[in-house]
């Protein structure tokens, strides 16, 4: 049932999320270059690997010897106002049709981050990752990992339709408020290092 609703909703949305896709292409295009598109392997449902769709915020200006500068340097003004927005989550939609993806779900972390969960922590790969998720309509980057992961478990153990179109209706209304973007002195997050067991 989860994977229809997806499907439908990804669907009937279409004649909106379309158009504006095309749209922030060409701006990210004009604005930052190529390639538009920002590709990351992320672990998906059991942990298999498959490559999150983003639209790029960042340049690739790198220092002297070659290594990328800090993501609060590389990220744009333009880039800044996708990430407040969420329209650069827009291409995860594709991820969400091929089945890689939900709308509703954990949200996919990095691959280096698998050996640092818990025992219980890894539970938040029992289902596939969201485009949106409880964490992200609880405070999305401003609160703690541990605090995170925590209710990315309980989404696992507490999922249900109605749970979904709660967190899709929440999710509305946490990205019109633009709030927790990113943690306090951060572009994003700061990486993840393990938990306190």
């Amino acid at each position: 049932m989860k994977r229809i609703l997806d499907i439908l909703i990804v669907i009937l949305s279409a004649p909106v999320w379309i158009p504006a896709l095309l749209v922030v292409a060409l701006m990210v295009r004009l604005r930052i270059g190529t390639p538009v598109f920002f590709r990351q392997t992320r672990p998906g449902l059991q942990g298999k690997p498959f490559t999150l769709l983003k639209f790029r915020t960042m340049t690739d200006a790198r220092d002297a010897a070659g290594e990328l500068l800090p993501d609060s340097i590389r990220l744009t003004d333009f880039g800044r106002w996708l990430r407040t927005t969420s329209l650069d989550e827009l291409p995860e939609l594709l991820n969400v049709l091929a089945g890689e993806m939900s709308l509703v779900g954990p949200r996919p972390l990095l691959m280096e981050y698998l050996p640092l969960y818990s025992k219980d922590q890894q539970r938040r790969h029992e289902v596939r990752p969201g485009v949106t998720g409880l964490a992200q309509v609880s405070g999305r980057n401003a609160i703690d990992w541990d605090s995170r992961l925590r209710l990315d478990v309980s989404y696992v153990e507490n999922r249900s339709l109605w749970l979904d179109l709660k967190i899709l209706w929440l999710t509305l209304i946490a990205v019109s408020r633009r709030h927790g973007i990113s943690a306090e002195g951060e572009a994003t997050m700061p990486k993840f290092s393990g938990s306190v067991r």
